[in-house]
């Protein structure tokens, strides 16, 4: 019977349950009442009886009409009491038990509205302080979640815009081809190669970027001496350089502290950064600077390029942000390669920033964790 009740609960509402359980406390308290009175309160008053008479109130001949009288008044109060702690706890219960079913009421109607959709669906706040804590971590996790979707259909929207202009390059090209309308050449095959490897680019970096932003790039952290890395990387991109183009000098100490560092990682950030700096520095000077400060290994690269309008700064590292939006079309860039470099080093525990003046240069500096 037990088991047969206690399922037959289970398959009830919440807002029914609570109810019974605070009616199911209220019948055993008052039960416990009434026994423990019905017990203890006629021996209780006899005992009382007994010390007025050792005081010389004369009470033995009516002493069985005064236990008489006072168990019809204890049956009567009981009785009147039972009732009335019987409605008001149960008025109570019902209130409590709706005042809680009508957050979690209100709470199943916005989850639901946010599982159709309608991301911008927030939980009101409660004064129960459990609702309240659940609540605020809902609303947070919408906030996150919304965010998400935001930045996915941004991608989405950016990526077919990047998309576009060499797929209409590449199928002109072969719809002028197809129709006779344009001789084949080498120089016609050179540009529909060019503009196949940028496809090539753009969809390579929007993986490495969807992988970033996931968190599922593999980082490998450990010591590292990037002495050797800067060695390489200047001389490697001091014999990409014409003669009249700008010189790449470097100012780094000799012997350098460890950092903890991904160095693949990290060449691929001095990599997007050098790159950056040779393709927009027609002439002075670019340099690789690499110092120490409080536990920090601070790394810059300063070029005298054409340079970034102030307002312009605060955008660098979004994803396919031009402030010419055709410059990087020429120059072959996908307009991603900054937010990668970005991300590429706060997984490394680092943080980079930006300083640059229109016409003057930019300066690009992050920093490493020291081991």
């Amino acid at each position: 019977m037990f088991k047969i009740g206690w399922r037959w609960t289970k398959s009830l509402p919440l807002a029914s349950r609570l109810f019974l359980s605070h009616l199911v406390v209220m019948m055993v308290g008052l039960i416990s009442l009434v026994i423990i009175s019905k017990v203890s309160s006629p021996h209780l008053f006899i005992l009382h009886l007994e010390r007025l008479e050792n005081r010389g109130m004369r009470l033995i001949n009516i002493r069985t009409q005064l236990v008489q009288v006072f168990e019809t008044a204890w049956r009567r109060s009981t009785i009147w009491s039972v009732l009335v702690g019987s409605t008001a706890a149960g008025g109570l219960s019902y209130w409590v038990s709706r005042r809680i079913m009508l957050r979690l009421t209100e709470m199943e109607q916005i989850t639901q509205k946010f599982a159709a959709g309608q991301l911008e669906a927030r939980l009101p706040l409660s004064d129960i302080p459990e609702l309240q804590r659940l609540g605020t971590s809902f609303n947070r996790m919408a906030a996150s979640l919304e965010g998400v979707e935001a930045r996915r259909r941004e991608l989405i929207g950016d990526m077919t815009h990047e998309l576009r202009t060499p797929l209409t390059v590449v199928r002109g090209y072969l719809e002028e081809l197809a129709d006779g309308q344009m001789e084949p050449s080498p120089e016609i095959y050179r540009r529909l190669a060019k503009e196949t490897k940028r496809l090539e680019r753009l969809v390579n970096d929007l993986q490495e970027l969807s992988k970033a932003e996931a968190g599922y790039l593999p980082i490998n952290i450990q010591p590292v001496n990037l002495f050797p890395l800067f060695e390489s990387l200047v001389e490697k991109f001091s014999d990409q350089l014409w003669e009249d183009g700008p010189v790449l000098r470097w100012d780094c100490p000799s012997s350098l502290p460890l950092v903890l560092a991904d160095i693949d990682r990290t060449e691929q950030v001095l990599v997007n950064l050098l790159g950056n700096a040779v393709r927009y520095t027609v002439q002075g000077t670019i340099t690789l600077r690499v110092w120490t400060e409080a536990a920090k290994l601070w790394i810059a690269v300063v070029d005298t390029g054409i340079g970034i309008a102030s307002e312009d700064l605060p955008h660098v590292f979004e994803r396919f942000w031009r402030a010419d939006q055709s410059r990087d079309r020429h120059s072959g860039g996908t307009g991603i390669g900054l937010t990668i470099t970005r991300r590429l080093v706060e997984l490394q525990g680092g943080e980079i920033y930006v300083e640059s003046e229109l016409g003057i240069g930019s300066t690009f500096c992050f920093f490493l964790p020291l081991a």
